[in-house]
């Protein structure tokens, strides 16, 4: 009777190390037309992950949308958590020796070779998340980036520095971390679509009756603009300057059958006023530096709207209003889309729009919160019924959700409430912006405090003080009441499937 027994682990890794060999020296003896000139410099280039940093930097700028921005900022964030993990337990854990370079041709061999141990590999690993993570968020990008992640996850192997284990290990540990992240953080896919009670609207092919406003001096509108211009050649697209607006808008509503707006936040504040006045559907071509409203719709792109168009699929959407309005008392009421507020953001904004022509949006941005914490002091003001100091007010038009462990998008855009955030004064305003950012929503502390109401007074506010509504900035009297007209707005909206 035989006693035949199984292979002992250390039979098992010598097996499997002979086949790995086996599979190594035959990617070193095979000649790749055009590799030696390409993947040497393409393995250096991901030294550091430098070419997935530039790469995304280059989707963040070329990108025409949110998407793209989302999915470079997905594949860095994911690369990063792989790379922390290779380098706290990956290379720990099997220290295994580099491949013996003798059958690598000296033309493809790094000129600097690495030191750290051989498996798995860093350069896999990168690679593959960087492309994952870019891949759940945007499909298009990730098929642009998913190649040079291949090539090179490949050229470690075909430059002699790995083990193709080594490579299948680093590239699966790689997907792994882009899967765990979107665990913690999930895509905006995998969010619920937002609540959209379903509104009447006429639909327009090919822009029929619509008349569309752009703000020439608004983000990317004037891009946008020969975009809608190929996408609705039926409808009237009129480009304005910032002063002209109002003007346009007016004349626009009178025209058109619905009335469409491409800019930012605040060109599309303008715009949704003249839109529930004349009792027209709304149109929104996102085209501004940011496009808050636009997204929380499920709009990222000049074609979503053009489905919606087409097809007449329209929603329902609350208009947040302010009394007395930027005119002052005699004036109109004003009204926000995003969000109303008071304290040190109204300041943000200012020097932000001062600084951004010259240095850059996201720059003014880090200046303008440096120079608005350093310089402010909190605002005194009768919150209902009850005097305090405040560094900031908040209230959105709907309640802010979680996108992880940022506030993000708004699930509900008609669910009649405001979302009001304050951050009491006292010392360290920073720290105290910081805790109420972290702590989120519909919280409460002696240092913040988040609630829902329908309504909010305020009394006893030093004439002048500067207030923010969707990205613009005015000055109050002494008092405001800040409250919501239900469903006021209908926007066309593609339907979810």
């Amino acid at each position: 009777m035989s006693t035949n027994s199984f292979p002992s682990p250390g039979q098992w890794r010598a097996r499997f190390h002979q086949r790995d060999l086996a599979a190594f020296q035959r990617v070193a003896q095979r000649h790749w037309p055009g590799a030696d000139a390409v993947l040497p410099r393409l393995s250096r280039s991901a030294n550091h992950g430098l070419l997935w940093f530039g790469a995304a930097a280059g989707m963040a700028a070329l990108g025409s949308s949110a998407r793209s921005r989302r999915a470079a900022l997905r594949g860095v964030a994911s690369l990063a958590v792989a790379s922390a993990a290779i380098n706290t337990v990956g290379k720990q854990a099997v220290r295994r020796e580099r491949p013996i370079l003798d059958l690598v041709p000296v033309m493809r061999q790094l000129k600097r070779q690495p030191f750290t141990t051989s498996f798995p590999s860093g350069h896999a690993a990168s690679a593959a998340a960087f492309a994952t993570g870019v891949a759940l968020e945007s499909k298009s990008w990730g098929a642009v980036v998913a190649p040079v992640a291949a090539a090179v996850a490949a050229s470690r192997v075909y430059t002699g520095v790995h083990y193709p284990s080594d490579v299948v290990a680093g590239a699966a540990l790689g997907v792994g971390a882009a899967f765990a992240l979107r665990g913690v953080v999930p895509t905006r896919g995998q969010l619920p679509a937002p609540g959209r009670p379903p509104a009447e609207a006429p639909a327009l092919p090919a822009g029929q009756d619509l008349v569309v406003v752009v703000n020439r001096e608004s983000g990317s509108a004037t891009a946008a603009a020969a975009v809608i211009r190929d996408a609705l050649p039926l409808a009237e697209t009129v480009e304005c300057a910032p002063s002209d607006l109002p003007g346009c808008l007016e004349k626009a509503a009178r025209e058109g059958k619905a009335l469409g707006v491409c800019g930012g936040d605040g060109t599309v504040n303008m715009a949704a006023a003249v839109a529930a006045t004349h009792g027209l559907p709304l149109a929104v071509f996102p085209g501004g530096t940011l496009n808050h409203f636009a997204y929380d719709l499920g709009i990222e792109t000049v074609h979503d709207t053009v489905t919606a168009l087409t097809s007449g699929d329209a929603v329902r959407v609350d208009l947040g209003r302010f009394r007395p309005g930027p005119k002052g008392p005699d004036g109109a009421h004003g009204y926000f889309l995003n969000a109303f507020s008071l304290g040190v953001y109204p300041e943000l904004v200012r020097t932000r729009e001062h600084w951004a022509p010259r240095i850059g949006g996201w720059p003014a941005g880090v200046l303008a919160a440096f120079e608005a914490l350093r310089g402010s002091r909190p605002l005194t003001a009768e919150l209902q019924g009850r005097q305090r100091p405040l560094w900031l007010l908040f209230v959105g038009n709907g309640l802010f959700r979680r996108v992880g462990p940022a506030p993000g998008r708004r699930h509900n855009l008609a669910d009649g409430l405001l979302d009001v955030r304050v951050v009491h004064g006292g010392r360290t305003p920073g720290l105290r912006l910081l805790a109420a950012a972290i702590a989120g929503p519909l919280s409460r502390s002696p240092v913040h405090a988040a609630v829902r109401r329908r309504k909010v007074r305020l009394a006893g506010l030093t004439p002048g003080t500067p207030y923010a509504y969707d990205g613009e900035v005015a000055h109050s009297g002494t008092d405001l009441l800040i409250d919501k007209l239900p469903e006021a707005l209908t926007v066309y909206c593609p339907m979810p499937l």
